[in-house]
């Protein structure tokens, strides 16, 4: 068991902590990029009480 520390406050964890294997994180770039540019050319309309906005 481990102990938390919490804005001075130390706290016991009554169950044991989960064996689970590492997952390597990957960045893509391109894929980051490509997806961000689509949607800043997306026009969105909205419309609250009758009055649309376009963002």
């Amino acid at each position: 068991m481990s102990t938390l520390l919490y804005r001075s406050h130390s706290y016991d964890q009554h169950k044991e902590c989960a064996k689970k294997t590492a997952v390597k994180l990957t960045y893509r770039r391109q894929v980051y990029q490509t997806r961000r540019a689509e949607a800043q050319r997306a026009t969105v309309e909205l419309k609250y009480r009758g009055i649309a906005y376009i963002l």
